[in-house]
């Protein structure tokens, strides 16, 4: 029973809210956590026998299963979104979330690549069409700081290399532009010309970058050209789709951008996000100086 409230929610957000196929992914991963521990743990069949005590007791078993504090807050925001759901349709009278709170984050700051690491990873003369692919993929990731997913959904016509950027839908899927480097554009173009081609084997697909078989690559996908790449340039560091990103931000920072253009480009919502990126620059000119400084 309490499952078809689940369904009637994720269909109220696809239809009426519009959301993203990720975003109700994680919806749907989280609550469905959330309904599985509320029926076999606590033995509940009714939305209105829910507690907030109930609630709470499903978010410390998620903190004793080492669940992070953004993980925990994640749930928490689909909880409550869920429960006011409930009261509007009036299902339950009373919405049980009211009174959750949210952990507060753990601030720890983001892996990156320092610019000789960087050079390393980029340094690809593979001119077959996977190793063009690669090229383009990494080249575009740091040029831009674009997230993984939202590389992977890229369609050709998003790319205006003419005009020098490239334009993506984020979270919410909120429309940013961003430029783009000669040295991407020239990556861009050469997998478009001699790579891409092979790949899709005449297919009518629009989607950027595509697998071996001519389908759209997934996050796996990529996640698996990064580690194997990272291997080949001899990179000890433990990379992540999401370094690059951290790359992105952190030499920008370093080289003097403004933090609200580095703001805009990430497709951060609220500054503070964007600000931990000083943080690591911070830190970065600690060690620098604790390195090099004859008296440090």
């Amino acid at each position: 029973m309490l499952k078809n409230e689940l369904e009637d929610f994720l269909h109220f957000l696809q239809v009426e809210r519009g959301l993203a196929v990720n975003t109700l992914t994680s919806y749907r991963r989280d609550l469905t956590n959330y309904i599985a521990y509320i029926t076999k743990e606590l033995q509940k069949i009714s939305w209105n026998d829910v507690s907030r005590n109930d609630i709470l007791q499903f978010l410390y078993h998620l903190k004793d299963n080492g669940k992070s504090s953004a993980t925990i807050s994640r749930h928490i925001s689909s909880i409550r979104s869920f429960h006011q759901f409930l009261v509007r349709e009036q299902i339950v009278k009373q919405d049980a979330s009211l009174h959750v709170e949210k952990p507060k984050k753990d601030r720890t700051l983001p892996d990156i690549l320092s610019q000789e690491d960087i050079d390393k990873l980029l340094e690809i003369n593979d001119h077959t069409p996977l190793g063009l692919r690669t090229k383009a993929m990494l080249e575009l990731l740091y040029a831009t700081g674009l997230r993984v997913t939202e590389m992977i959904s890229l369609k050709t016509n998003d790319l205006h290399l003419m005009m020098g950027f490239v334009q993506c839908f984020g979270k919410g899927s909120k429309e940013r532009i961003v430029p783009l480097g000669d040295t991407a554009k020239k990556a861009l173009e050469d997998y478009l010309e001699f790579g891409r081609p092979h790949l899709v084997k005449g297919q009518s697909t629009k989607t950027l970058f595509v697998n071996q078989h001519g389908r759209p690559l997934s996050r796996q996908g990529f996640w698996k050209i990064l580690k194997k790449r990272a291997l080949e340039a001899e990179i000890r560091k433990n990379i992540t789709p999401h370094t690059l990103r951290h790359s992105f931000a952190t030499h920008l920072l370093e080289n003097g951008a403004d933090l609200r253009i580095v703001q805009e480009m990430l497709g951060h919502e609220d500054i503070s996000t964007t600000q931990i990126y000083t943080h690591v620059t911070k830190t970065r000119l600690k060690d620098m100086y604790k390195a090099y400084h004859p008296r440090a």
